[in-house]
């Protein structure tokens, strides 16, 4: 059940809401509501905004519903505005330092993206990059596992990550993928450079598509029996050693 305390009920809200440019995570639409004008522009802000849409059964809505006044639809809005990509970029210009993100590609828990960003906050990343498909958002229990550092660290959320890495390269930032099977141990990459550190998801790692889009591959010594480190604690570690390197 979503008891969320950022869940928007109702045609007008939602779609106020999106007209408001307020960041939104996701659209619930019940498959049975009526294509009237209202549902019509709530879809064409959302498909603006590049805001998912799902559709489901009324059940699911009258589940995630704490008012019983949904009509068919409902918002979850983030917890914090998403920035876009260029402004990251904008970020490490008025910094006046090289740019230094952590791309995460698809991670689904809550606490680990909230776990990032307070370790991003902490050595000082200029920002992360999430996905808005099959992935967790800014959402409330991420706010709170995040402990404050949400309101610090600016978050891009993108449709497509490996475009999204394309946009990087372009503008001349090294993007290093973190993953079994790579060719140097993430100590011996060079974070002086400007650098996007990608995280794959929980349990599935670094995606082939994008894998192939990273300039390198960078892998975490591995010496016991376990094969993998949580996604949140492999991305502690990178980040950090790329802190410790430019001195932060």
């Amino acid at each position: 059940m979503h008891v969320m305390a950022d869940v928007i009920e109702g045609r007008n809200p939602v779609l106020e809401a999106l007209r408001s440019g307020r960041s939104v995570n996701r659209v619930l639409l019940a498959i049975d509501t009526g294509r009237h004008s209202g549902v019509a522009e709530i879809l064409r802000l959302a498909r603006t905004g590049k805001i998912p849409v799902d559709y489901v059964h009324r059940s699911v809505i009258d589940e995630a519903s704490m008012t019983s006044a949904h009509q068919g639809v409902i918002a979850y809005a983030a917890a914090k505005d998403y920035v876009d990509l260029e402004d990251l970029l904008e970020l490490s210009r008025e910094r006046g330092e090289p740019p230094l993100y952590c791309v995460l590609d698809g991670i689904e828990d809550p606490h680990n993206l909230g776990a990032i960003l307070r370790t991003a906050e902490a050595s000082g990343i200029h920002g992360v990059v999430i996905r808005s498909r099959r992935a967790v958002g800014l959402t409330a229990a991420v706010a709170k596992a995040s402990a404050g550092a949400v309101e610090y660290v600016p978050v891009a959320r993108v449709a497509n990550i490996a475009q999204a890495i394309g946009t990087l390269k372009k503008n001349n930032v090294w993007v290093v993928g973190i993953d079994l099977g790579g060719e140097a141990d993430y100590t011996q990459v060079d974070f002086s450079w400007p650098t996007a550190i990608v995280i794959g998801a929980e349990g599935k790692g670094v995606s082939d598509l994008v894998r192939k889009k990273c300039d390198s591959i960078a892998s975490i010594p591995m010496k016991g029996q376990i094969s993998s480190l949580n996604a949140s604690v492999a991305a502690a570690l990178v980040m950090y050693e790329a802190s410790r390197q430019r001195g932060w």
